[in-house]
């Protein structure tokens, strides 16, 4: 790629042309390029990007492409092959930049202007100059360009209808030339043998013909038979230089359209007037005016030097005065900041004055402001302290409740009391949230006592893979279950650690939790072992789950902190905030790696040995059973408990609910499945996507969802036509009004805090559901095509029942109309458009059109000027005794008793 810029003080707009140029040989490039050159030295505000494509179609298409996303502001494309060309030609041009084409022509008229010879004038040329020095007379050998190409068939068609007209002119033989200039030696010399007397070639390129009179010399024929070729390019060996030195009777000067181009793309640039078609002359060189020719030629390039010795002089004399001129600025305004620095010192120092004494006076209040602080952080510590006494309290109060509830609950699900697979799963649910809420209860202790460090480590010398294993014997079960690939890969069987057993076993529970929780069924989860020489001990927790993002993981440590990605809702921030603590008690390390989408590694350091623990912090006697409650503490979501499940009832209306937490909608659906069709959803993308697929008649969504919110769930189903009549009852813990007024902005029909009754949800969804049946009502009234004004319904909603009763009353006279077409110039799919009609006007849509139908043949059977076969057909019934027959079902009489009656 050539890029050429320049700059100009008459013209400062930069424009740039694109040139993407596949045709000719080397020279014929060359040729065209330079023209170009010659004609861009006049408009040095122009930027000309070049891109050869080498007769390559294929790298073609690619330049030009890649000069559309540069944006120039013209493009010049000089095609190979017009078929493959066209289709990024018109790209192009449909994008707004003009197009000119040159030299050959695309396959449509998607472009701006054309620019090129006529190759079937070049082969009307050739043919009277071969009857010229023939005489009349004579045997023609071609030779051909490209076989197949468009210039190929155009000079060889103009050539024909030529010497058509001189029966004493005869055409041999035509040869297939290619880039190879001696491709066809054997055939024109097998033809110069032979017994008819060849008297005129005719080759349609100058390099051809160049070898023509090579493979002529070795036969001793060069001076008897005449040959012409057609390019006719200046330069050594070139068309002008051949006829010059006799070696060529004559060349046709075939135009390359490079300065014509330019000056057609700069007219157009500058909107002036150009041609749209533009149509290059040839012309015949000879022995005659090849001389003149050449002075020509040789007179254009001397001046073209000049001009850019000129340009350079010029350019050398701007940036002189540029210079100069960028010095004056640069002395100017060194003069003028040093007089502003000298004004600006003279104030602030009258301004400093006046500040030192501001300062001392704020010097006094401040020392009296601090020791009003110091009296207030006292009192507010003393206030902390007395929050937290009460924190920890009401948290020792909690565990006595928390532990009479579940004490009960297993003991009722231990001893199999309870026969009812139904109220097992209940009492299974309120076994595992009671567990929950005493698994918060202690972590929330256990920060009281790190705080007021009150937690003291009772370190012992334990085998660490013994340890290890027997916390993942808690997690084999579910690892098994969900596929997932668990294991410990250590190369010690033993490795003696001096460390807390329930202090440790809370920070690896937590992380396998953690782990297990993030990673999709058939994932993995590698604990990794390993001493590190004398000093020190590492445990490495890896996943392949969801992963962090760089903010997540420079502060996953941080209490009450929660993820901002798809599961930032899950949990409370106190599990890996307690694990460090607990680290650190233990003069350790813990550290997290993750790769969004891929893994997440967590790293603890432990020190060897037991030099870095106090004497009071040692136990050489048998530390007390890690808590029993650690093996029920799973969590629920990761690891539900089956029941059987009741077999599914088929209803005519369709809940959507979306809940990601599993025992909730467990409950939620439970409760409505006998009266409704449930489908469920665990996030709001899956939600939102299963709302436009299914199109339910009433959608039950929560605010805090992974993925998209439900607020943001609301707002885009109640902005999009096809599910704007589904209401939507949102279920939430955030109760303020605030709140339910965002929610209520939002589109939402109903707003239920929780905890809830489900019987409230129930009835909230009958008369959300009732109150549709007599939105319909009031589209509908009794025909479907008259509607009443006299409720309020949604905007967009009354939209679209606008609309597509229009489209029933343009359309009714089709008896091909049908579901899909209609759904089609809707922009819905068939199921999407189905639901909607039954929702709104509680008719499928086949049988509104021939509600539609039927009521335009009641009016029209009250004319006497028209047949029933002719009423039938005029509303779009295929038949008249189809017709018939729904007319008397619709009215009980038939069209002629109504007629009559």
């Amino acid at each position: 790629m050539i890029l050429l810029t320049a700059c100009s003080r008459e013209q400062p707009k930069q424009l740039t042309i694109g040139f993407s140029q596949c045709t000719g040989a080397d020279n014929w490039r060359k040729t065209m390029q330079d023209n170009m050159h010659r004609e861009l030295s006049f408009h040095p505000e122009i930027d000309f990007l070049i891109m050869d494509a080498k007769g390559q179609s294929s790298e073609q298409i690619k330049q030009i492409d890649e000069l559309i996303a540069k944006k120039v502001d013209l493009l010049i494309v000089s095609p190979n092959e017009a078929k493959r060309i066209t289709p990024i030609v018109e790209k192009a041009y449909q994008t707004g930049i003009p197009v000119i084409i040159l030299d050959r022509r695309t396959m449509s008229d998607g472009y701006t202007a054309y620019v090129g010879a006529e190759n079937i004038e070049v082969g009307h040329t050739a043919g009277l100059y071969a009857n010229t020095v023939l005489k009349g007379k004579g045997n023609i050998v071609e030779i051909s360009e490209l076989p197949g190409s468009s210039a190929d068939i155009d000079r060889h068609k103009g050539f024909i209808e030529i010497i058509s007209g001189f029966p004493g002119l005869h055409l041999i033989a035509k040869l297939d030339g290619d880039w190879d200039k001696f491709s066809f030696e054997n055939q024109l010399t097998t033809l110069l043998k032979g017994d008819k007397k060849v008297d005129f070639i005719y080759c349609q390129n100058d390099r051809r013909a160049l070898s023509a009179f090579e493979i002529c010399k070795k036969l001793g024929l060069e001076k008897r038979i005449k040959i012409l070729g057609v390019d006719g390019l200046n330069g050594k060996n070139e068309g002008i230089d051949l006829v010059s030195r006799g070696i060529l009777n004559a060349t046709i000067i075939y135009p390359t359209g490079g300065e014509e181009s330019i000056r057609t793309a700069i007219n157009i640039l500058y909107k002036q007037p150009f041609k749209r078609e533009n149509r290059l002359q040839s012309t015949l060189i000879d022995s005659s005016n090849v001389r003149i020719m050449k002075l020509q030629n040789e007179k254009v390039i001397a001046q073209q030097q000049d001009i850019e010795r000129r340009q350079a002089k010029i350019e050398e004399q701007r940036s002189i005065s540029e210079n100069q001129t960028t010095i004056i600025y640069a002395i100017s305004l060194t003069l003028a900041l040093a007089l502003i620095f000298g004004a600006l010192s003279f104030y602030s120092l009258r301004e400093n004055r006046k500040i030192n004494k501001k300062l001392e006076k704020q010097n006094h209040e401040i020392s009296d402001q601090k020791d009003q602080i110091s009296q207030l952080a006292e009192n507010a510590k003393i206030e902390n302290e007395a929050k937290l006494k009460f924190f920890t309290n009401i948290s020792h109060e909690f565990r006595t409740p928390l532990t009479l509830i579940l004490a009960p609950v297993e003991d009722l699900l231990d001893n199999g009391k309870i026969k009812d697979n139904l109220i097992k799963q209940e009492m299974g649910m309120i076994r595992k949230n009671t567990i929950r809420l005493l698994r918060l209860v202690n972590q929330l202790m256990d920060f009281r006592k790190i705080e007021g460090h009150k937690m003291e480590i009772r370190a012992s010398e334990q085998d660490l893979v013994a340890f290890l294993t027997d916390i993942m014997a808690a997690f084999e079960k579910m690892a098994a279950r969900r596929k997932i690939d668990f294991r410990l890969i250590t190369s010690d069987p033993q490795l003696k650690v001096w460390f807390d057993v329930n202090m440790l076993d809370k920070v690896i529970f937590n992380l396998l939790s953690n782990a297990f929780k993030f990673t999709k069924d058939k994932g993995r989860i590698y604990i990794y072992v390993k001493s590190t020489g004398q000093e020190k001990v590492e445990i490495r927790i890896e996943d392949n789950g969801i992963g962090m993002t760089k903010s997540e993981v420079q502060h996953a440590f941080e209490i009450f902190y929660q993820g901002e990605g798809s599961y930032k809702t899950l949990g409370t921030g106190l599990g890996l905030a307690l694990s460090k603590e607990l680290i650190n008690i233990h003069h350790g390390t813990i550290s997290v790696e993750s790769d969004p989408g891929k893994q997440t590694k967590f790293l603890i350091e432990l020190p060897l040995g037991k030099d870095h623990l106090k004497e009071n912090e040692v136990y050489t006697d048998p530390v007390d059973d890690i808590l029993l409650l650690r093996n029920k503490e799973i969590p629920d979501e990761m690891y539900p408990e089956t029941f059987d499940t009741a077999p599914v009832k088929h209803h005519e209306k369709t809940v959507l609910l979306i809940e990601d937490n599993v025992d909730l909608s467990r409950l939620v659906e439970q409760k409505l499945a006998e009266n409704y069709f449930v489908i469920k959803a665990a996030d709001g993308d899956n939600g939102l996507k299963l709302a436009f697929e299914q199109i339910p008649d009433l959608i039950l969504c929560d605010i805090m969802l992974p993925g998209k919110e439900g607020l943001e769930i609301a707002s885009t189903l109640k902005s999009d036509f096809r599910t704007s009549h589904i209401p939507i009852i949102m279920l939430t813990a955030k109760n303020t009004t605030e709140q339910q007024i965002e929610g209520i902005k939002a589109g939402v029909d109903a707003y239920i805090t929780k905890p809830f009754n489900l019987k409230y949800v129930d009835e909230t969804i009958r008369t959300l559901l009732k109150n549709r049946a007599i939105l319909r009502e009031h589209y509908t009234s009794e025909l479907p095509v008259e509607t009443n004004t006299g409720a309020n319904p949604n905007k967009l909603d009354k939209k679209f029942v606008t609309e597509f009763t229009a489209y029933i009353e343009q359309h009714y006279g089709n008896s091909t109309l049908n579901v899909e077409d209609i759904a089609k110039d809707m922009g819905m799919s068939r199921v999407q458009l189905y639901r909607k009609v039954k929702a709104l006007l509680g008719f499928s849509v086949n049988e509104y059109i021939q509600q539609v139908r039927l009521n335009k043949a009641k009016f029209l059977l009250r004319r006497n000027d028209l047949t029933v076969a002719d009423i039938a057909y005029s509303v779009g019934f295929s038949s008249p005794t189809y017709f018939s027959t729904a007319f008397k079902a619709k009215y009980n009489q038939t069209p002629m008793e109504y007629k009559n009656a």
